[in-house]
């Protein structure tokens, strides 16, 4: 890039800027940097790659992005929106070189609140590349670094940010994760449980404002926009999570508010079942979608909300850049783009989600090879009229057995406690419970499975005796 490109945007590239992502990262799009001043003020840069000055519109390389609409990510490889020369090299903000941004600059008081933004075209240069395992290392103080106050501030603005989220409604989400770890070949080593913890945190809340405050400004300034927006759940579908949640034994009013589901998560945070319940709440929402019609994000509790952090990646963070900037020409049909970005995400995630189950059950057919009479330690996750799913944490899959499958036994199913229960022994079984199950035979071009239940694991409860 030559002086004149830098010479006509925001010079910050004497700011302290960081990048912190996955270990396995290589398309760095987005940097942070964080001061105080002496009013305890907080001065929060969220900088983006300016993909928007590479990729101009009806251009080769746009209408090759349009097609893909997003990068697709499957384990130990990556199929990338732009030509890894942008995505890995040119717009990826690298430690120690100068990049082009776009930056989002936000004030806010000592207790969070928003003082006053901007949005600017601007050059910055990246001191540091963190993954999210580093980070944390600096912050548990087994590591030192020259950028330890940087992440102590950015801690501190996390846990602000997260209280306003709270108080207008949104539901905090602690999930950990499990990543299939492949070799070259592709071939399944072992599963890494990924922690959400304060560094993950810190960046999502980063993110989450600098889209908010964008949408916000392009809506302020009267411009037509991509959303990125969440409908609010079926009543029915609720209404089978809060049974599901009474079943594991949380108590709910008959008819619970956001506020009681923000404390239900907030009980069961420590509690053994908060997995089941961060699962069962997400299944029992509507799918998120990007459209020009803005009827805000449920899941976030926003009424202006877009996608911009990412437009390495993202076709509907390109477009919103160019729309900060009057590049987006005006023929352009949004409700087209949001329309096919909305429908290539569904699908990026389905073979995502495929290709991911594949491994999976591979990795399950290695230890299934070595000693087919192996038992494994289980969870039940749902019980139903016909029977009960169940989890298998060793390999991150789900399993299933017929009623008929349980155990010797007739069983009974209390549709209140969403429970099997054997009339003659008293055995038990419901949501959260732990049962050991049997791999008795895997199918990898269905992808399925056939488990056994290795012994009757449910909890027999004493029968009652006449008086």
């Amino acid at each position: 890039m030559g002086p004149k490109e830098i010479q006509a945007r925001r010079d910050l590239t004497a700011l302290e800027c960081v990048t912190i992502d996955p270990d396995t990262a290589r398309d760095y799009d987005d940097a942070i940097s964080l001061e105080c001043d002496s009013k305890g003020h907080f001065h929060l840069g969220v900088h983006i790659a300016d993909v928007a000055h590479y990729v101009k519109p009806d251009t080769h390389l746009d209408k090759e992005a349009f097609l893909r609409c997003n990068s697709t990510y499957f384990p130990g490889q990556c199929v990338p929106m732009l030509p890894e020369e942008l995505s890995n090299e040119l717009c990826s903000l690298k430690p120690k070189v100068i990049r082009l941004t776009q930056s989002v600059l936000a004030e806010f008081d000592p207790v969070g609140n928003l003082v006053t933004y901007e949005v600017c075209r601007s050059a910055i240069k990246s001191q540091k590349r963190f993954t999210y395992k580093e980070a944390l290392q600096v912050l548990l103080k087994k590591k030192k670094s020259i950028h330890a106050p940087l992440l102590e501030r950015m801690t501190q603005l996390c846990a602000l940010l997260k209280v306003k989220r709270t108080e207008r409604g949104s539901v905090d989400f602690a999930m950990a994760d499990n990543v299939m770890i492949v070799d070259k070949e592709g071939i399944p080593q072992k599963f890494e449980r990924v922690e959400y913890d304060v560094t993950h945190q810190m960046i999502e809340e980063f993110a989450l404002k600098a889209n908010e405050l964008v949408a916000i400004h392009l809506s302020n300034q009267g411009k037509s926009l991509i959303f990125r927006i969440h409908e609010e759940p079926n009543p029915d579908s609720f209404q089978d999570f809060f049974a599901f949640a009474r079943s594991l034994g949380f108590i709910l009013p008959p008819k619970p508010t956001q506020k009681d589901i923000q404390k239900l998560f907030t009980d069961a945070k420590d509690s053994p079942f908060i997995h089941q319940l961060n699962v069962s709440f997400i299944r029992s929402m509507r799918l998120a979608c990007y459209s020009p019609e803005n009827i805000g994000h449920y899941g976030l509790s926003l009424e202006y909300y877009c996608h911009f952090t990412s437009p390495i990646r993202r076709y509907t963070d390109l477009i919103v850049q160019r729309l900060l900037f009057n590049e987006l020409p005006p023929e352009s049909d949004l409700t087209a783009i949001a329309a096919a970005c909305s429908l290539k995400e569904r699908i990026s995630f389905k073979a995502e989600s495929s290709v991911v189950l594949l491994k999976n059950f591979r990795f399950a057919q290695v230890f299934f090879n070595e000693d087919p009479t192996r038992i494994y330690p289980g969870v039940i996750t749902k019980v139903k009229p016909f029977g009960l799913h169940f989890e298998i944490p060793q390999f991150d899959l789900e399993g299933s057995l017929h009623v008929s499958q349980i155990g010797n036994d007739f069983y009974e199913y209390n549709a209140t406690r969403m429970e099997f229960r054997g009339s003659r022994t008293g055995v038990h079984f419901s949501p959260g419970q732990p049962i050991q199950v049997r791999l008795d035979k895997i199918d990898l071009i269905q992808l399925q499975s056939q488990w056994a239940i290795v012994q009757e694991s449910g909890t027999s409860r004493p029968k009652k005796g006449r008086k």
